[in-house]
């Protein structure tokens, strides 16, 4: 996956009024600037922390807001009042602002001087009370933002701002994504439909279908000297079964299981798409459903929905860009069964074909197995179980007048025993707070069946991007009760509905 972080950059906005006099204000700049180069040079902090001129009155703020708006590089701003600023001067500034906000309650040395303390230093150093000024008329006009309290170079503080960074990068590439819908939604289910005008006016997203033969066209043209080429890399890189290697019976199937990936990665390409959905149900002239293809191109980045569901290939494809260079990984995912020995539950989870291996550090191995449902050739298929450790699952719901997002933090753990005869990629996992309470509290709020389950995000980073976009979250963790989750979730419904107007 390309880095999604190497172009672009975070604003760091420091505000303060021309009271002070041209001494005072170049403090502030020279102090400002070591601000932003401590956030800059934090391992936490993922993209460029760029420090602009100290903003002294509403004119130069709106300015700054629109150009921010305008840059496409910028994906946030950091805004810190380092001395009183009045905060009706932000008034028309954070109203022209349509990136993400961060506001930081800091100051420019972490302990005080105490024996040489004087006002010049206290009118010098006035964020303690210049912030709640500016936090005011954040609440004010009822403006997102992510508050972060303490010195920069402290690490919580950096770690903080970095989860916050990431959330905004998965916002900005909402923003940038088209996905294609190869054929429309399995037929007659509720959960994957949705509302794709509604998804591109809150998140940004293109959402439109091509035919499935449009597809099959790439795959048709696609040329033998790159399918021997990515047979050979499959070969390097997997455990390819026995059958399917070079001069085995079913060597063939392997082969066009790479031309599906070749054809599908160039369509994608050529149409600057980050993500995509296909439907067993709707597969035109291709001879397998695809999944080794769908795999190798989500491990590459792209985000992916079966069945036609586009606003878990959303996820996914949000999921890809926030954990960008963190260890674990992100796939489209689906509750199946139940371990429900009392005191021993457990979830397992798969998919028919697509299941992403970047949830396991494991060499995968590359099978071919009969699919009982879409009416093709047998496909081909990474067969591995996924890590143990901490994981997220989330999904997307529309709820007529918006999208709620709901997440369960879970913990991957081994099968109890070998898996032999499932012939698919799949997860085991143990939801919190535990199996009856999670599961009710999950179909009170209506959460789809497919989601996507990360092991790169955390929890803090989807809350971001929640509060970013202005979508509901409901979360289900070690506290959550299912009286308090309804309690919770009609409070929402009402808050949401309100906030939203007639």
């Amino acid at each position: 996956m390309r880095n999604p972080f190497e172009t672009k950059e975070i604003w760091f906005l420091t505000g303060s009024q021309d009271l002070y006099g041209p001494e005072t204000l170049e403090q502030v700049a020279e102090q400002s600037r070591n601000v932003a180069a401590l956030l800059d040079g934090a391992d936490d902090i993922p993209v460029k922390v760029v420090w602009r001129p100290t903003l002294r009155d509403r004119d130069a703020i709106r300015a700054e807001m629109l150009a921010a708006n305008a840059d496409p590089a910028c994906i946030g701003v950091i805004t810190w009042m380092h001395t009183f600023s009045p905060a009706k001067m932000w008034i028309l500034g954070l109203g022209a602002l349509d990136k993400p906000l961060l506001h930081l309650h800091t100051q420019a040395s972490a302990e005080l001087p105490w024996a040489t303390i004087d006002m010049d230093y206290m009118n010098l150093n006035q964020a303690a009370h210049g912030d709640r000024e500016y936090a005011y008329i954040l609440s004010r006009l009822g403006k997102a933002r992510r508050t972060v309290v303490g010195h920069a170079s402290d690490p919580a503080v950096q770690a903080k701002v970095g989860t916050w960074a990431r959330a905004a990068a998965g916002w900005d590439a909402l923003h940038d994504l088209r996905l294609a819908r190869f054929g429309d939604n399995m037929r007659n289910v509720a959960v994957t439909e949705g509302d794709k005008t509604e998804a591109e006016v809150r998140l940004g997203v293109s959402v439109n279908t091509w035919g499935v033969n449009d597809l099959v066209a790439a795959v048709d043209a696609v040329d033998e000297a790159e399918v021997d080429a990515l047979v050979a890399e499959y070969e390097d890189r997997y455990d390819v079964a026995p059958e399917l290697r070079r001069g085995a019976e079913r060597h063939e199937s392997l082969r066009y299981a790479a031309r599906q990936e070749i054809g599908l990665r160039a369509f994608l390409v050529e149409g600057g798409f980050g993500a995509f959905t296909t439907n067993f149900e709707d597969l035109g002239g291709l001879k397998q459903l695809p999944g080794l293809a769908v795999q190798r191109l989500m491990a590459d980045g792209y985000g992916f929905g079966a069945e036609g569901d586009w606003k878990t290939a959303i996820l996914v494809r949000a999921a890809k860009v926030m954990g960008h260079g963190l260890p674990g990984g992100a796939s489209l995912m689906e509750d199946y069964c139940y371990h429900m020995v009392a005191g021993e539950e457990k979830i397992l989870g798969a998919h028919m074909l697509e299941i992403c291996p970047t949830l396991t550090t494991a060499k995968p191995r590359v099978e071919i197995h009969p699919l009982g449902i879409g009416d093709r050739e047998d496909p081909v298929r990474m067969v591995f179980d996924a890590d143990p450790g901490p994981a997220l699952v989330v999904a997307m719901s529309d709820m007529r007048e918006r999208f709620r997002l709901t997440m369960n933090v879970v913990r991957n753990v081994e099968p109890d025993e070998p898996l032999p005869n499932l012939p698919v990629a799949r997860a085991v996992w143990v939801p919190e707070p535990d199996f009856a309470t999670s599961a009710e509290c999950w179909l009170t709020s209506g959460a789809a069946h497919h989601t996507v389950m990360t092991t790169a995000t955390s929890r803090e980073m989807w809350e971001d991007l929640a509060e970013i976009a202005g979508m509901e979250l409901a979360v289900i963790d070690a506290d959550t009760t299912a009286r308090g989750f309804a309690r919770d979730l009609r409070l929402e419904a009402a808050y949401h509905r309100l906030t939203q107007g007639v």
